[in-house]
């Protein structure tokens, strides 16, 4: 267990989790990753998906856009003018197991049993995946094993 302080340890102005929540961190953006991460790509399909004000939407792609967690490319359907459709960055992938393990959070502590629990399983062996704090020769650490400490 952490123990008590009165304070966090760095300034909200210089945290990064901070600025991460500052770019991430409201209802439709975090919605928003969660179609790009299923596939969802192009405006129409997350504002009839998520039933989000056109306005809002086109606001928070372009957050995304601007901080690079989505890129813009054009696609052309015949007959139509080009439109841009949003991919995920490679700092949008780096998120995937972040959602992941907010997913797996809200099966065990949001959910009412009623709706179906999404399953994340290796491809060939078929053994469950969760996210892990997991050290650099790859084995897990426990969290009453791990220290916080500031670099620069």
């Amino acid at each position: 267990m952490i123990p008590r302080a009165q304070k966090s340890p760095i300034p909200l102005d210089i945290c990064h989790l901070a600025k991460a929540i500052e770019i991430l961190g409201d209802r439709w953006t975090l919605l928003i990753l969660r179609g790009a991460l299923f596939g969802v790509r192009r405006f129409d399909d997350f504002q009839k998906e998520l039933e989000i004000p056109r306005t809002v939407l086109s606001g928070r792609l372009k957050k995304l856009v601007d901080h690079g967690v989505l890129t813009k490319q054009a696609y052309k359907e015949d007959g139509k003018r080009a439109r841009p459709e949003y991919l995920l960055t490679e700092a949008g992938e780096a998120l995937r197991p972040v959602l992941m393990g907010l997913n797996l959070w809200g099966d065990d502590w949001a959910s009412d049993g009623a709706a179906p629990v999404m399953s994340f399983t290796h491809s060939k062996t078929r053994q469950k995946v969760r996210p892990a704090f997991v050290d650099e020769d790859g084995q897990e650490t426990k969290l009453s094993e791990m220290r916080i400490s500031l670099r620069r």
